[in-house]
């Protein structure tokens, strides 16, 4: 039987070593990710069965709910364990209405890692992704060096230990890699949205991990025959294969697939 080895199911993530399988906690907020969750016990019971089937890399921000995830994180699993990875990100807020602003300046960005260092009740983040919001649904261009440099600064005086980005082009990594060290990159790319192709090889000879947003489709859940088909080849489901394919992609590629129910997570 293939057994994978430790460099299979690891990669490089800062400085720390982690599982290429991690956990997705945008579910843990409300419908539509915004105010609390129908359940708050059921969303700590999934972060807590998280950690014993050894997952060791969380994703989260602090505009999930907003405020509500990274809480919802510090009271099930706080004090965290010396393994547990947590990677968040800034650049939004949201409105009244439940919307997804830019929040871009350095003070939106000052305010977002203090918010998220104290609901998580953390005295630094492990990696803090910077988000883009040029166009919030896509990369689009546009120098992201003011943001980038804004985190940098944060980074110097210990709030944050590594920086990532997330949706972003080509172009604009390159720029962020001449200001700072990044550790990884957060877009959208699925099995069926794969535009990311190239950059994902790029970053895989650099070493630089690529963590997929929406691994298994997101708001609109992959739906494909074909994947369907292969999956009951392999007597899997649809969505384990999908995210198998992910894996099998590149090996830099950490994926995040997120839900709120402890057997769906199993």
């Amino acid at each position: 039987m293939f057994k994978p080895t430790i460099e299979e199911t690891t990669f490089a993530l800062g400085d720390r070593r982690i599982r290429r399988l991690g956990y997705g906690a945008m579910q843990l907020a409300g419908p539509g990710v915004f105010g609390p969750p129908k359940d708050r016990e059921a969303a700590i019971a999934v972060l807590r069965e998280a950690l014993k089937l050894g997952i060791d890399h969380i994703d989260t921000s602090d505009f999930y709910g907003p405020h509500v995830t990274n809480q919802i994180i510090r009271e099930a699993l706080h004090p965290y364990p010396e393994s547990l990875v947590i990677v968040t990100k800034v650049g939004a807020v949201r409105g009244q209405d439940g919307s997804w602003l830019p929040a871009q300046e350095a003070d939106d960005l000052r305010r977002a890692v203090e918010d998220n260092l104290r609901n998580l009740k953390l005295d630094a983040l492990d990696v803090v992704n910077f988000r883009a919001m040029g166009n919030p649904h896509t990369p689009s261009e546009g120098s992201i060096e003011r943001q980038v440099s804004a985190l940098a600064h944060l980074q110097r005086e210990g709030l944050v230990r590594h920086i990532g980005l997330s949706n972003v082009t080509a172009a604009q990594v390159e720029e962020a890699q001449r200001i700072v060290k990044i550790v990884c990159v957060q877009n959208h790319y699925n099995i069926v949205h794969r535009e990311d192709d190239g950059l994902i090889d790029a970053l895989a000879a650099q070493g630089i991990a690529y963590v997929p947003f929406f691994p298994l489709g997101g708001f609109s859940p992959i739906r494909s025959a074909a994947l369907a088909n292969i999956a009951e080849s392999i007597g899997a489901t649809p969505m384990q294969a999908a995210l198998a394919w992910l894996l099998r992609r590149s090996p830099n590629i950490l994926v995040i697939p997120g839900t709120s129910s402890v057997a769906h997570l199993r």
